[in-house]
């Protein structure tokens, strides 16, 4: 099949945007698509207009909601051949990443969700075991595909369940993580025989283009298929190749294969199914294809999007400085002043705000791939050398680098700096990306300090104490949101910032706040106030380890709350009750946060709001428990 043309996907996008979204009618070969078997008896024209009329599609309800893209339009072809010529879900797909199977979830009869994709209660962004029986896997973090692969044909075999395949599609931009050649180790033993099937979708980039050896060789095998095209009057087949790296290490290899072209595809996938063997079929796509400000976004190929013109690709409201920005615009402050300051990132430089200082000092930044545990390894190597790094990530991304933080940089007291991207709430993402984790696993870790800043002032002079300490790791967090305004303090004690004083009535209530916590903290200092309760709001800047002056502090109130958008458990609060208690302090301390659970995709004022973090929830809380009560069922203490 001859690829699916920008023009006609435009097209169809422009007919759509006119018409109004949401009429099955827009797409009526879509639109009878309820499971994989409906494809499998359509003819070559019609799968070209299938695929044309998913494009559109996208498009049209992605812009719509925000989500992933461009990565979604990459991959049509090869996800609508994989329905062809395997069965789901007898045949296990597995995802890696799973942000790109919007179409997967198109074919497998969730289409009709899309206007609730990434919304509370709505279709999750990623495969979700709930939805449906297609998605064995709930996969969205980088690099795992090949293990869960391994492990579930062992299980197949020893089971007796002969005939079911698995399936593993991973991006070139997932295989430079460590994990995914460790699977690839363990599905290549000589003898085994699993019959998996690996599909290296290559388009050259994660969220930047791929890095590292790898990439190279995937260069290297591009370009001689496109030699051997060249030499001939049609593309020859696919076939099993040698002196690839994967065929050392014990599998078949067949590609490269135009991810683009269906046919081409499922001659491929059936060839690969046919092998008792572990093979790997090399597909070549491109990222954003068919939409012209995708394909012309030289960032990440529109890889997340938020709230989009379909028409134009450009955003419906202009953007506010975010987190992201402030520390953007600092660190190359930093950089101009400090020689020294170097950055390391894993395949995310732009979305964690790097892009300034890579334009500025190119040389100093150090882009890993999909490889956190590197990251921060070689970060502790880089401070071994005299350097001082920062590495760059997504908070939820940290605990795959915990054995890294806690051995290689905190044991050996390297001054590495962390700034953690998305900590807290995240929002649509869901479960697997909110930043909740960071505090509680930091906090085991001796030596390291943990710093939440409340507003843009805040985070700019947090960052430079941060890197100007030699003593040991350091941490930043902050949320995925707008910045804001700066939140002034009326005074510094012992490096503490005191936000709001009880005025004349006699301090009661103290409230703890965790960096953007502020905010909702003098909300309910303000109800309080309101009510006859006089509280104080103090920020602790360093919420790790536990300032002993907020320890003298809380001893004169009658009662702690302490407020913060991470896992209650083990975080900031958990720190003061437990540095209260070794202090004999009777003053109660009650922790409020986020609850030990896996928490569902939504916005996040909305689910900040469900777990208590707002002004009115907090001062409610506080209220009872002054009064001696805790016991309501809204209690966010007992969530």
């Amino acid at each position: 099949m001859a690829a699916v043309g920008l023009s006609a996907c435009e097209s169809a996008v422009a007919r759509n945007a006119a018409a109004g979204a949401g009429d099955p009618g827009e797409w009526p070969l879509l639109a009878k698509v309820t499971a994989p078997g409906d494809i499998r008896g359509l003819d070559p024209g019609e799968i070209a207009e299938l695929c044309t009329q998913i494009r559109g599609f996208l498009i049209q309800k992605v812009c719509a909601t925000g989500g992933h893209l461009g990565g979604n339009l990459g991959v049509v072809e090869l996800t609508v051949a994989l329905h062809r010529a395997f069965d789901s879900p007898r045949d296990v797909l597995i995802f890696d990443t799973g942000h790109q199977t919007y179409v997967h979830k198109i074919l497998t009869g969730r289409g009709a969700d899309f206007d609730g994709l990434r919304q509370e209660g709505g279709l999750s962004g990623y495969p979700s075991r709930g939805e449906s029986a297609h998605d064995t896997v709930e996969n969205s973090h980088a690099s795992t595909a090949l293990s869960y692969a391994d492990g579930l044909a062992k299980a197949f075999a020893l089971r007796g369940e002969k005939g079911r395949r698995v399936v593993a599609v991973i991006g070139d931009g997932g295989m430079t993580g460590g994990l995914a050649w460790e699977g690839l180790n363990n599905l290549s033993v000589p003898g085994s025989g699993l019959p998996v099937v690996v599909v290296l979708n290559d388009n050259g980039r994660s969220y930047d283009p791929t890095v590292g050896g790898l990439a190279a060789h995937l260069g290297a095998l591009r370009r001689a298929r496109h030699e051997d095209a060249s030499t001939t009057e049609r593309s020859p087949a696919p076939r099993l190749v040698a002196n690839t790296v994967f065929e050392h290490l014990g599998l078949a290899y067949i590609g490269p294969v135009d991810g683009h072209d269906v046919a081409a595809l499922e001659s491929a996938f059936d060839h690969a199914g046919s092998l008792d063997r572990p093979v790997l079929v090399h597909v070549v796509t491109a990222k954003g294809r068919g939409y012209e400000p995708a394909e012309t976004d030289d960032a990440d190929r529109m890889h997340g999007i938020g709230i989009l013109d379909p028409a134009t690709g450009a955003a419906t409201a202009p953007g506010k400085s975010t987190w992201t920005d402030v520390f953007g615009d600092e660190i190359v402050r930093i950089g101009e002043r400090r020689a020294d300051v170097v950055c390391v990132t894993a395949a995310m430089s732009k979305p964690v705000g790097l892009g300034p200082f890579a334009r500025t000092f190119p040389d100093r930044v150090f882009d890993v791939g999909i490889a956190e545990q590197h990251a921060v390894c070689s970060a502790a190597g880089l401070a071994m050398g005299g350097l001082h790094p920062v590495v760059c990530l997504y908070a939820t991304f940290l605990g795959r680098a915990f054995d890294q933080v806690l051995m290689d940089v905190a044991l050996q007291r390297q001054p590495v700096t962390f700034v953690l991207d998305r900590a807290g709430i995240t929002g649509p993402d869901g479960a697997s990306h909110h930043g909740m984790w960071d505090t509680g696993i930091l906090s085991l870790v001796p030596g390291v300090r943990v710093a939440a800043p409340r507003d843009p002032a805040s985070l700019r002079e947090l960052l430079g104490e941060a890197v100007a300490d030699d003593r040991g790791p350091t941490v930043i967090r902050y949320p995925k949101a707008t910045a804001g305004q700066d939140i002034p303090a009326t005074r510094r004690v012992d490096g503490l910032d005191i936000l709001y004083d009880p005025g004349s009535r006699s301090p009661e209530v103290l409230l703890v706040a965790a960096g953007v916590m502020a905010g909702p903290c003098l909300e309910a200092a303000a109800l309080l106030r309101g009510s006859g309760i006089g509280a104080t709001v103090v920020d602790p800047r360093w919420i790790t380890p536990i300032n002993p002056a907020l320890i003298e502090l809380a001893a004169r109130h009658r009662l702690v709350v302490t407020v913060e958008d991470a896992a209650r458990t083990g975080g900031m609060g958990a720190l003061l009750v437990e540095a209260c208690a070794d202090a004999a302090l009777t003053t109660p301390v009650r922790p409020l946060g986020l609850p030990r659970a896996f928490i569902d995709h939504g916005g996040r004022g909305d689910l900040l709001a469900r777990h208590g973090l707002t002004g009115e929830r907090i001062a409610a809380a506080a209220a009872r428990l002054l009064a001696g009560s805790s016991d309501e069922p809204d209690d966010p203490a007992h969530e």
